[in-house]
C-alpha cells in the first residue's frame, strides 16, 4: 500500500493514541512518543510494525503520540490512519 497523503486517527485522550502517517519515500521512518515508553517502548514499535507489514506499507513516516494505549488500539488507529491516507 502506498502513503499518499497525510492523515491521523486516534485522540490524545488517556488511554487512546494519536496516529499520524505520512508520504516518505525511504522506508518506515517511526517516531514514538508515550508516556509508557520505557515500560512499553519495543511493544509498541512492534505492534505499529507489524501492522505496517500486514497492510503492506513500505514507506511511511510514522508519528505515534500514545497515552496509554492496548497494543489492539495502537493497531486499530495504524490501520484507520493508513486508510485515510489513500486516495
Amino acid at each position: 500500500m502506498i502513503i499518499e497523503k497525510s492523515a491521523a486517527a486516534g485522540t490524545l485522550e488517556s488511554s487512546d493514541c494519536l496516529v499520524t502517517v505520512e508520504p516518505h519515500e525511504n522506508g518506515i521512518e517511526l517516531e514514538i512518543s508515550s508516556v509508557v515508553l520505557e515500560q512499553y517502548g519495543d511493544e509498541i514499535r512492534s505492534t505499529v510494525l507489524d501492522t505496517l507489514k500486514e497492510l503492506d506499507v513500505q514507506s511511511a513516516h510514522v508519528h505515534v503520540q500514545d497515552r496509554g494505549a492496548m497494543n489492539c488500539v495502537i493497531a486499530a488507529r495504524v490501520e484507520t490512519a493508513v486508510m485515510r491516507a489513500q486516495d
